[in-house]
């Protein structure tokens, strides 16, 4: 697993968000049994910068706390053998390295900053929650139904829970 990671706001953190990036990642990798070495981009940011990328690429002029850019077409969530069973697959790994490309994730720590305390724990296991979350989404998993949200937020809960990230830890 491989973060290729950039930090674009000034907000000092009490941990190392490229290293909790590759845990979670790699986590939520093993429990949907991803039989590839991966990689995605994760880009930390402000909200003004993830309020103009919202508002260019969703056309919803606000901030939010995440973005998912999913490099993946997937048919249905996690199916690796359609990376198996297609041509155009190559397109979804890297030439040089080999690895899956799965695609970019872009968080406002000033918004997980304000969730974190609205939710009453600490920036970390919000911004590997939102990892965990985005992570889901570049595997082509969805919450637009109360169904695929119930299964998303199961998936996150556990990805963190086996890390013992939980609200509680602080």
């Amino acid at each position: 697993m491989t973060v290729e990671f950039s930090n674009e706001q000034a907000e000092e953190l009490e941990f190392d968000p490229e290293a909790l990036a590759e845990q979670v990642a790699a986590q939520v990798l093993e429990d949907e049994n991803c039989p590839y070495d991966a990689v995605l981009s994760l880009t930390l940011v402000d909200n003004e910068e993830i309020r103009r990328l919202n508002r260019s690429f969703r056309n919803l002029d606000r901030a939010t706390d995440v973005l998912s850019f999913p490099m993946v077409g997937w048919d249905s969530p996690s199916d690796f053998s359609m990376l198996e069973n297609s041509r155009e697959a190559e397109d979804d790994f890297d030439p040089d390295s080999g690895q899956l490309l799965l695609g970019d994730i872009v968080i406002s720590v000033e918004r997980a900053k304000e969730q974190a305390q609205e939710y009453g724990h600490s920036l970390k296991r919000e911004i590997a929650f939102l990892i965990a979350h985005s992570v889901l989404h570049l595997l082509g998993y969805d919450h637009m139904t109360e169904k695929e949200a119930s299964v998303m937020e199961k998936k996150q809960e556990n990805a963190l829970q086996e890390l013992n990230i939980t609200r509680e830890m602080e």
